[in-house]
């Protein structure tokens, strides 16, 4: 049995590759095409849409080639969440969609996942205090991560391989972990991560720089979607450590998100306002290459993807000082590279001003 889960995770691999140019095609004939302008990296015209083969080869991995290893219910309802969220970008692909249509897309497929599937947070539990009851929670604590999710893996979808490869490192995590610590009773999460893995894999050389397609809204909200709904499987009892590993193994999107939320608050602009001053703009704008941009931020998600991995065999105090560790060592990268502004840098203005005056009392 395990050497047909291998040879259909293999051959779904193969039916992306071969989907791929045909998508390619279609998306040029039905308009689904960035041209370039200011805030673009292309300099000609490029087909996005790219994410329609990754869905395509997906599903034909869960409801033929692995049929037998899903649940019914799991499998069509949350099949019902991804056709709104490919129609979603699609539409946003050939005839782009304003944020709040966007937003209720993703509601909506959050919404069919809820009650449908029944992929939700139902308890939390804490330390230090025990578990607590979400209630009436429940529903909206499970549409916010969704949507929080899905919108992060779509804002880093900027350069060519980004989103695709960064989201290849998250699943891989999560299914490695979903199988040996968070989902041994539930193995169908863990192959369904890997078949959504092998398909990415098939799109991404047609997508690595230079791509000759794009994911578009169609593949990074898919993508975003799908990490969103696998990471629920593992928090339908949430504990602090399995709410802690996919925030952790989604380090780079969600780092992104959080500090282009602050950075736009901060200058008084709108959230949703539009800018060049994100992960991998910025990156560049620092002297990198569009290939080696993409190659430090996959160095990036790599570390992340290794740090969650110590949470599960690690004791409380030590996921504590892990998170603790994390943050700091973020705090100052991100100051460092000027992600939320060349003036905002409260902790190395601390260091430094700490580094100064034990220097000038050696001095003494």
């Amino acid at each position: 049995m395990k050497f047909e889960i291998i040879v259909s995770l293999i051959a779904t691999m193969i039916f992306a590759a071969i989907l791929t140019p045909f998508i390619r095609k279609l998306a040029f004939r039905v308009g689904a095409v960035d041209n370039p302008n200011a805030r673009r990296v292309n300099k000609v015209p490029m087909p996005t849409m790219g994410g329609l083969a990754i869905f395509l080869a997906y599903t034909f991995a869960t409801v033929f080639l692995l049929r037998q290893q899903i649940p019914t219910k799991q499998l069509w309802g949350v099949f019902g969440g991804e056709c709104i969220i490919i129609l979603t970008g699609i539409i946003d692909d050939i005839f782009e969609l304003k944020p709040r249509q966007k937003v209720l897309g993703i509601s909506l497929a959050a919404l069919e996942v809820y009650f449908v599937a029944g992929v939700k947070m139902i308890h939390i539990t804490l330390p230090f205090i025990g578990s607590i009851s979400l209630g009436w929670l429940s529903l909206p604590v499970t549409w916010i991560w969704i949507l929080a999710i899905t919108n992060a893996v779509n804002l880093i979808d900027g350069l060519d391989g980004l989103a695709d490869g960064v989201g290849i490192i998250a699943l891989s995590t999560m299914g490695i972990t979903g199988f040996f610590f968070l989902n041994v009773a539930n193995t169908f999460v863990s192959i369904s991560i890997f078949a959504l893995v092998f398909a990415m894999v098939g799109f991404l050389p047609y997508n690595f720089f230079p791509a000759r397609i794009y994911l578009g809204d169609t593949g990074s909200l898919f993508i975003g979607f799908m990490i969103s709904v696998f990471s629920l499987y593992g928090l339908k009892n949430v504990t602090f450590i399995s709410v802690i590993i996919p925030v952790i193994i989604l380090g780079v999107p969600i780092t992104d998100t959080v500090y282009a939320i602050l950075r736009r608050m901060l200058n008084r602009q709108p959230i949703s306002h539009a800018d060049k001053h994100h992960l991998h703009h910025r990156l560049m704008q620092l002297g990198l290459t569009h290939r080696q941009t993409v190659m430090v931020i996959y160095g990036i998600a790599l570390i992340f993807a290794f740090i969650s991995l110590l949470y599960p065999i690690s004791p409380l105090w030590g996921a504590i000082f892990l998170t603790i560790a994390s943050l700091v060592g973020l705090e100052l990268f991100v100051e460092a590279i000027g992600l939320v502004g060349k003036n905002r840098q409260p902790l190395l203005n601390w260091i430094n001003k700490m580094v100064k005056n034990t220097t000038s009392k050696n001095s003494h």
